[in-house]
C-alpha cells in the first residue's frame, strides 16, 4: 500500500514539474451519489446494489494542451446489503454502512467544445482508508484498514466552473476477509477463503472556484 502511494505521488510531482508555466491550478468542492455492490466467490452470500454518498475537497492542475491531473480528499459512505444462508439453511438479510476517507488521483484529458463547455476522460488510482466499523455481518468478515482501487470516468464542464461526471471504481484488492478468529462456526468454515470486494458506480457534481 505504501509503495502504491509513493509511486502515484512521484508521477504526480513529475507531471507538475514538466508542464509549462501557463498551466491552470484550481480548487473545488465535490459531492455525489454512489451505488455499491460487494461481490463474493461463494453462493452462500447474495448481494444487492445499495446507494450511498460522498463529499470532499478537490484540486486540479491542467496544462494548456488539455492534459491534467486532479486529486481529492473525500468522505465516502458505502452501503452494502446481502442475503446470507446460515448453518440451518435459513436465509437472512443483512445491511451495513461502510465509511472511508478516500484519496483519488486521476489523470485527465479535456477537450473544449467552444467557450461554454468541455468534455473530459479520466483514470487513476484511489486509496481508501476505513474509518468506520471493522467487521461485517455478525463478525463473519473483517474489513481491511485500507483499500486500493482504480477509477475510470468521464464528464462535462460547463462555463468553466460546474462539472458533472460519472466514475466507476474497481477494487483491485479485497475489501473484506473472512474473520478467522471466529472460524469455529459452521458458517465461517464454509466461508473460509471467500473474501469480498466492492465495486462502485459514482455520479458527482463539482464546483471549481
Amino acid at each position: 500500500m505504501k509503495k502504491n502511494i509513493f509511486v502515484a505521488a512521484l508521477v504526480a510531482v513529475s507531471f507538475a514539474v514538466a508542464v509549462p508555466a501557463k498551466a491552470q491550478f484550481k480548487f473545488g468542492v465535490k459531492a455525489g451519489l454512489n451505488v455499491t455492490t460487494m461481490s463474493f466467490k461463494t453462493d452462500l452470500i447474495k448481494t444487492d446494489n445499495r446507494a450511498g454518498f460522498f463529499v470532499g475537497a478537490t484540486a486540479e492542475f491542467t496544462a494548456p494542451i488539455g492534459i491534467g491531473i486532479d486529486a481529492a480528499v473525500q468522505y465516502e459512505q458505502r452501503n452494502v446489503e446481502a442475503e446470507i444462508e446460515d448453518e440451518t439453511g435459513k436465509t437472512e438479510s443483512s445491511k451495513q454502512t461502510l465509511q472511508y476517507i478516500a484519496v483519488p488521483i486521476n489523470f485527465k484529458y479535456s477537450l473544449g467544445l467552444g467557450g461554454l463547455a468541455k468534455v473530459y476522460a479520466a483514470t487513476g488510482p484511489q486509496f481508501s482508508f476505513n474509518v468506520g466499523g471493522k467487521s461485517l455481518w455478525e463478525n463473519s468478515y473483517r474489513l481491511k484498514d485500507s483499500e486500493f482501487s482504480w477509477n475510470i470516468g468521464a464528464g462535462v464542464r460547463l462555463l468553466g466552473h460546474l462539472q458533472i461526471g460519472y466514475n466507476y471504481n474497481i477494487a483491485l484488492g479485497n475489501t473484506a476477509e473472512v474473520n478467522l478468529l471466529d472460524a469455529a462456526s459452521d458458517l465461517n468454515k464454509k466461508l473460509v477463503g471467500q473474501n469480498g470486494k466492492t465495486n462502485t458506480h459514482q455520479v458527482h457534481l463539482t464546483y471549481w472556484f
